[in-house]
């Protein structure tokens, strides 16, 4: 059974029900989160993009400007990475783009487009999940490493599992290599839930897009209209956690899996964390790995930051 069923099947046995927004990304689903990061009421693109644009020289100054591998961690429409690539071919005398995403849809879009705008920049893309991208970074050659993890991806991690990444990663390069992860901030938490409960439906769309690539990959018959997309922010863990909620009592048979579920009306199904941060979280994430912070960059507003680390590693 391949990995969507198994994970599919798996989700909808367990108590409460869950589904990983991993598999949200399919090509509609890429195309939706593109239409979500164009909507006003979603802020962290346009702030990381801010920050991008004004400190993007300095980024690349402080990584080298010899030779250097960008390595893109979640690429998306590479729309915010092309400030970086665009600065770094100005300024990085041999530079070399390697885009890792889980969506092949979108890493063929990206690989279009990135290779239109900058016909000059030596680029291979990877379609693999974050963990087996970093695999490919164990294999490369002594050329230094920035690594990006941006549009706050590192909050769909709870800690623990923020932790285990991010020590991995550190595992996967060498020392001197730099990373620039994107880090969602708290903040008040209308702005938050707005961000994820747009007016137009577009985030409702997204969330709900699981439920359509069941049906349309494995035979589901989920009902769309017997749904609806729910975020709320929990004070406590700092999270916005996004849900599928079931609207009456009912039974979706899928029938690659040879299985029925039955929900109970209000039944949630649970897709997504989005974990924020305040800055002594972010300090205390970096020196727990093995990372040394060299700068935090921040929008106007501050209400996101793209913190720079480094490897630190006893030399051998």
């Amino acid at each position: 059974m391949r990995a969507f069923a198994l994970d599919v099947l798996n989700g909808l046995s367990e108590t409460p029900k869950r589904l990983s927004s991993r598999w949200i990304y399919d090509e509609h689903g890429s195309e939706l989160f593109s239409r979500i990061c164009e909507i006003d009421e979603y802020y962290p693109t346009r702030c990381e993009a801010e920050i991008l644009r004004n400190h993007a020289p300095d980024i690349l100054k402080r990584a080298g400007t010899d030779a250097l591998d960008i390595v893109d961690l979640g690429a998306g429409d590479g729309r915010k990475t092309n400030i970086v690539l665009d600065r770094a071919l100005k300024q990085v005398k041999d530079v070399r783009y390697v885009p890792i995403d889980i969506s092949e849809s979108a890493m063929a879009g990206l690989v279009a487009a990135t290779g239109q705008k900058f016909p000059a920049l030596k680029f291979s893309g990877i379609v693999a999940e974050y963990f087996d991208g970093l695999h490919w970074l164990s294999s490369t050659d002594d050329r230094k490493n920035l690594v990006l993890f941006l549009g706050s991806n590192i909050g769909n991690f709870n800690k623990v599992q923020a932790r285990v990444f991010l020590r991995q990663l550190w595992e996967a390069l060498n020392h001197g290599d730099q990373v620039l992860i994107g880090f969602d901030l708290k903040k008040d938490i209308e702005l938050l839930l707005a961000a994820y409960n747009d007016a137009q439906g577009v985030t409702a769309a997204f969330n709900k897009n699981l439920l359509k690539r069941i049906n349309r990959e494995l035979g589901g018959n989920f009902d769309m209209s017997a749904y609806r997309h729910y975020a709320t922010y929990d004070v406590f863990t700092g999270a916005v956690e996004s849900y599928i909620v079931s609207l009456k009592q009912q039974r979706v048979t899928i029938r690659d899996l040879q299985s029925s579920f039955d929900f109970d009306e209000w039944e949630p199904i649970h897709t997504e964390y989005s974990y924020k941060y305040l800055q002594k979280d972010i300090d205390a994430l970096a020196s727990g790995t093995g990372f040394k912070i060299i700068e935090q960059y921040y929008d106007n507003n501050g209400w996101f930051t793209d913190s720079l680390w480094q490897v630190e590693k006893q030399s051998v």
